[in-house]
């Protein structure tokens, strides 16, 4: 009976560290996650404007750019998977990671061939354990991305779909879209060409629309110095800033994961205490019992004898 005291005991005692950990990794993210939503409140309308004014120059215009042109015959997607880092947040990398591969399947179907990149350990971990191939990845600061990090991969990106030899016809982004703290979306997004659709059509605001007015008609622009110019100028921007919003996305949804993660961790951990230690108090009592009963037994038996 002592022996089981002490296994409880000793269980409570390890519950009470693993809350302890549990709790700290709570408020750090939710300590962090304020700063991620105000990084992606500042950015998202910005990426949002400089897709509408692409979305303009190319729905208004009959200049012929490389990357807002489809190819006939698409043959080769490349595909980018923004995961994370560490794990301990929940559903969060597995989720897009199954977005990701719906869309891959979705690719193979329609006869392209997909070269994936990867951003966040979880992401190549999935690749490397499964032997599958891919064209190069990108890891650290996964829940603080950089801006420095998201041009480097918007220009990885872009000279993959301007090779003329070995190159892709499509770029794909797969992430996870930040909601709210308690609902964070697996997206993807047509990243290039540039996909451009009709107001009156309706669309989601990962797609360019060309703009009509409120009577319906297309209004009349005039380009200056030009509309080709104004696209090579505009282009770049915008692949880097919509990169950049998707990993600030992204992490400000890994951190929003994670904190639930914890905090569901750390109520898990104050039932299982609560548990031991009912348990540890009726094994404790059973061997008062047993004791008390032990004494009143012998006193009998002494009582007997004389």
């Amino acid at each position: 009976m002592g022996a089981q005291i002490r296994e409880y005991r000793q269980r409570i005692r390890s519950v009470k560290s693993i809350k302890k950990i549990t709790r700290a990794m709570e408020l750090m993210a939710a300590s962090r996650v304020v700063k991620a939503r105000q990084r992606v409140d500042d950015t998202t309308p910005y990426a949002d404007a400089i897709t509408q004014a692409l979305a303009t120059v190319a729905g208004h215009s009959d200049v012929v750019h490389p990357l807002t042109t489809e190819a006939e015959n698409p043959t080769r997607a490349a595909v980018l998977i923004v995961a994370s880092d560490r794990g301990l947040a929940g559903a969060y990398s597995s989720a897009v990671l199954k977005a990701s591969e719906q869309l891959v399947t979705r690719l193979t179907e329609e006869g392209k061939e997909v070269v994936p990149f990867l951003y966040g350990r979880k992401a190549v971990g999935y690749y490397s354990f499964r032997r599958r191939e891919f064209a190069e990845s990108w890891e650290g600061n996964t829940d603080a991305p950089q801006v420095e990090r998201a041009r480097e991969i918007a220009e990885r990106l872009v000279e993959e779909f301007l090779a003329e030899e070995g190159g892709v016809d499509e770029v794909h982004v797969v992430y996870t879209k930040f909601v709210s703290m308690v609902s964070q979306e697996p997206r993807s997004l047509r990243l290039l060409p540039i996909q451009v659709v009709d107001d009156a059509t309706g669309s989601d605001t990962d797609t360019a629309r060309s703009g009509r007015d409120e009577g319906g008609q297309m209004p009349l622009y005039d380009f200056e110095p030009s509309a080709e110019e104004v696209l090579d100028a505009v282009l770049p921007q915008y692949v880097r800033h919509r990169i950049f919003n998707c990993l600030l996305q992204a992490a400000a949804s890994e951190l929003a994961a994670r904190q639930r993660a914890m905090k569901s961790a750390t109520d898990n951990a104050e039932d299982l205490i609560t548990t031991y230690t009912r348990l540890a108090n009726q094994a404790r009592q059973a061997e008062i019992t047993q004791e008390i009963s032990e004494i009143v037994g012998g006193a009998n038996a002494l009582a007997d004898a004389k």
